[in-house]
């Protein structure tokens, strides 16, 4: 599992154009140092080639095959959005950013996957009202 704290989270979001919502996961994971700034590119780049909703009310936006060379360390980092963004046919709640080198990246998907399934914990994730309340969710399934 690849450690998640407070500055992985970013909670209780207006809601904004799905674009704008990739954006923010992605520059989270700039600034914490997961990835180099192309990866962001390379996100919306596969959002337009299919989209990264997974049911749920969540999305799962990550980079193309070929971006692997700007990730630095696999990261997560969450965006929690109490009214949706609008990802075409389907409002999504919480956009969780992924960026997994080699193997992790499966890795972080299944994890992600295991939480999800679960609505209660989808409910849990979308009503939390900090930062830590979400890790705990997300870290208890590791």
């Amino acid at each position: 599992m690849v450690k998640l704290d407070a500055r992985h989270v970013a909670l209780n979001l207006g809601s904004e154009p799905k674009e704008d919502a990739i954006r923010r996961v992605g520059r989270m994971l700039v600034d914490l140092g997961h990835v180099e700034a192309p990866y962001v590119d390379s996100m919306l780049e596969r959002e337009a080639s299919t989209t990264t909703y997974i049911g749920n009310g969540i999305a799962i936006p990550h980079g193309m095959p070929d971006s692997v060379k700007y990730i630095r360390a696999s990261g997560i980092v969450v965006a929690q959005y109490p009214d949706g963004v609008d990802f075409g046919e389907e409002k999504v709640r919480l956009v969780i950013g992924i960026a997994g080198k080699g193997e992790e990246h499966m890795e972080l998907l299944s994890q992600i996957a295991t939480v999800c399934m679960d609505e209660s914990n989808v409910a849990k994730l979308v009503q939390a009202s900090s930062a830590d309340e979400i890790v705990r969710i997300l870290e208890r399934a590791s």
